[in-house]
């Protein structure tokens, strides 16, 4: 009976959550966390083909709901795994091209951490998809993310068994907001490596975590407004002390060897 009921609930939020992946996401967050030792799955996962004539597309996670608009397979990979575009290779329609309006409820209760998302969308992949892959090493361009001499301005978070996660406060055309909480340098390049036509590597030999904020102008060819933030790579230097090096380095490129389009609910 417990299950019958957990099970009503979940197809209730989802008929509520639908409508929700047409629209923009809602800004509210309820203040229940997933515990951090937790491993979630999607329970209950509902995929239909996106409508072209609707543009855009986002994450959004609200508790136990995960919503994701207009996502191909590609796109759900770049998530999941951390990658850059340039890091996935697969058949073009069923990995690029096919885009979906996923709504799902995950389990256990509570509202996942970027790291548990990451593992629910991973599953979702292999069981509704029948994602199959395997890694190859290539020397591809990459921004190499390093320590300046003066040293990083990095704030050593308070609270290291915290939860970690990032939001973006203040997004427009030409000023945006990042805020890390307990972040380490992978979730940094989780977060931002979508602005770049290159992938993102650490070599910046830092282990810790940290609470910081990034402010800066997204559109690199309009930052001569004095009353708009630099572009990012002068943001990045001035702020965090950080800097994003030009060169080539052996990265891992996910080579699709299967996928299909989505199972039935």
């Amino acid at each position: 009976m417990r299950f019958r009921m957990r099970y009503l609930l979940m197809v209730g939020a989802l008929s509520a959550g639908w409508a929700s992946a047409q629209a923009t996401p809602s800004p509210v967050r309820p203040p229940s966390h997933m515990a951090a030792d937790a491993h979630p799955s999607f329970a209950v996962a509902v995929i239909k083909i996106h409508n072209p004539n609707l543009i855009g597309g986002f994450y959004d996670t609200q508790g136990e709901r995960f919503t994701m608009r207009n996502k191909s397979v590609a796109d759900l990979m770049r998530f999941a795994y951390a990658l850059h575009p340039k890091q996935i290779e697969g058949p073009r329609e069923l990995a690029f091209e096919d885009h979906y309006d996923i709504v799902a409820i995950g389990e256990p209760e509570g509202e996942p951490n970027t790291v548990q998302q990451q593992e629910e969308v991973q599953k979702l992949l292999a069981d509704r998809f029948n994602l199959k892959f395997h890694r190859e090493q290539r020397e591809l361009p990459v921004y190499a993310i390093e320590v300046l001499k003066g040293g990083p301005k990095l704030t050593v978070t308070s609270d290291p068994l915290g939860r970690a996660d990032w939001a973006t406060p203040k997004s427009g055309a030409t000023d945006r907001t990042n805020a890390f909480t307990n972040a380490t340098i992978g979730l940094f390049i989780l977060a931002t490596q979508f602005s770049f036509e290159r992938p993102l590597v650490d070599r910046t030999g830092l282990t810790g975590r940290y609470d910081f904020y990034l402010r800066y102008n997204p559109d690199e060819s309009n930052t001569t407004n004095a009353d708009s933030p630099p572009g990012i790579f002068t943001a990045v230097q001035e702020q965090l002390g950080l800097r994003f090096q030009p060169m080539k380095a052996l990265v891992d490129v996910f080579v699709i060897d299967h996928v299909e389009k989505p199972s039935e609910n």
